[in-house]
């Protein structure tokens, strides 16, 4: 093979060729930069769940509180009830009393 032909040759590999090479980013990440990225997303993760786990015991005993003040306002309200219909019976007592006659002569029998 002469020269001539290994430069034809070699031109005709090339043609129709990429001639340029892209280089890849070089800026991998180690190991350890893998772990640590990996164990913040863990702390995250961690975090979020917490949160989420500490507004429902919030919730619950907000729940809890209320029912309380629920059962209190009703037992207050029955015996506010019994109170009024106390009165009321006492006033009607009263109203029809206004109507009696006192007795002029009292006879007991024997």
């Amino acid at each position: 093979m002469s020269y001539e032909t290994a430069a034809i040759e070699s031109r005709m590999w090339r043609r129709n060729q990429n001639t340029v090479r892209h280089q890849i980013s070089a800026a991998s990440l180690g190991p350890v930069a893998q772990m640590v990225i990996i164990a913040m997303l863990l702390a995250v993760l961690g975090m979020i769940y917490l949160t989420q786990i500490t507004k429902t015991s919030t919730y619950g005993y907000q729940l809890q509180s209320l029912e309380t003040q629920k059962s209190q306002l009703t037992e207050q309200n029955q015996l506010l009830q019994s109170e009024a219909a106390r009165l009321q019976s006492m006033g009607q007592i009263q109203k029809g009393s206004s109507n009696l006659v006192t007795p002029n002569q009292v006879s007991y029998a024997q």
